[in-house]
């Protein structure tokens, strides 16, 4: 992980690896907006929206800060050190909103039953094995970053509908979805569920089997989320409109190129150069490109959030231990920034 912590973004801008600036300006505070993201094609309207100036347009200058996992990410946005993240909902980030530290302000990725989704993939040993289908996972060990992550989620979705028990399964933390990646490839662990653009690419390169759609196990899934402290949700309303309305910009973009497929070819390729810039950047521009234009998942357009979704993600959170009984969808979720459904 690049995120050193501190509690100064200006240290911070300076000391981080990979830090990427953006244009200056507006909004006066000089640290200007730091931003966590992975290196995920599902990051990608951030991306966009920098290197666009959707961002500059609104009077911001970002910083990106680059993390490995959900769970940290949340935790830099709980400190202080980051002003807004965009990741899976995880145990630690519910946790963070029932303190009052933090609060989900919007969606982004998300199932589309018109899209392809995330992807149930065996290792070939497995495979060979028989590990042929979602339902004779039990037995098996399963590829997580950490317990309550996105990856855990999935897995306990694909449990319900299949009989089975998700303590019927091992689940192996890796930390890192390219430690995952490598596990998998190499049989180290059995299964793994994941977006298409990386899902597809393993089976592609022999390197996995597809035994599975995630869409058939929830397909409403609200994958990822924006989130942001409770002082910035409650306190910094216009700057927090304006982040969302160069973010969108970059969403529309994204969906425009690699999903609805409506964008001109030189609009794709404009767009994937960008995004690997600072996604996948070790893999040849070719291969890189077939991954967005086949394996892109949708990104709410207006950045729409699932509340649905979200509570039921907290309900198996709570059913597991994870976070406590007691806590509400209001405690890390403010709805007033975007629309809800």
């Amino acid at each position: 992980m690049t995120y050193l912590t501190t509690t100064r973004r200006g240290a911070l801008a300076l000391l981080l690896a990979g830090t990427t600036l953006g244009a200056t300006t507006g909004f006066a505070a000089a640290e200007g907006i730091t931003l966590g993201a992975l290196r995920l094609t599902s990051h990608s309207p951030t991306y966009i929206a920098l290197e666009r100036g959707y961002f500059a347009d609104e009077g911001l200058e970002v910083e990106l800060a680059f993390f490995e996992s959900s769970a940290a990410m949340a935790v830099g946005v709980a400190g202080g050190d980051l002003d807004y993240g965009v990741t899976s909902i995880t145990g630690g980030l519910i946790n963070l909103g029932q303190k009052g530290a933090v609060k989900v302000i919007a969606g982004a990725l998300a199932e589309d039953a018109n899209v392809d989704g995330a992807v149930v993939l065996a290792s070939n040993a497995a495979y060979d094995a028989g590990l042929t289908e979602p339902s004779k996972l039990a037995g098996k060990s399963f590829g997580i970053t950490t317990a309550g992550s996105s990856f855990h989620y999935m897995l306990s979705r694909i449990a319900e509908k299949e009989g089975f028990a998700v303590s019927d399964v091992s689940m192996k933390p890796l930390q890192k979805v390219g430690a995952i990646v490598g596990a998998l490839s190499t049989g180290q662990v059995d299964a793994w569920v994941i977006q298409p653009s990386i899902g597809k690419r393993l089976v592609a390169e022999g390197a996995a089997r597809k035994i599975a759609d995630f869409s058939a196990y929830d397909p409403d899934y609200q994958v990822t989320a924006i989130f942001t402290s409770t002082a910035i949700a409650e306190g910094e309303r216009d700057q927090t409109e304006a982040f969302l309305r160069a973010l969108s910009h970059g969403v529309a973009d994204y969906n425009a190129a690699f999903v609805d497929k409506t964008a001109s070819d030189d609009e794709v390729t404009e767009l994937t150069a960008i995004v690997h810039k600072y996604v996948s950047v070790d893999v040849p521009d070719d291969k890189f490109a077939k991954d967005m234009t086949e394996g892109s998942m949708r990104i709410n357009e207006g950045l729409a959030l699932s509340t649905t979704s979200l509570q039921a993600q907290l309900g198996w959170m709570q059913a597991e231990g994870l976070v406590g009984s007691d806590i509400t969808l209001d405690m890390f979720v403010d709805d007033s920034y975007v629309e809800t459904k």
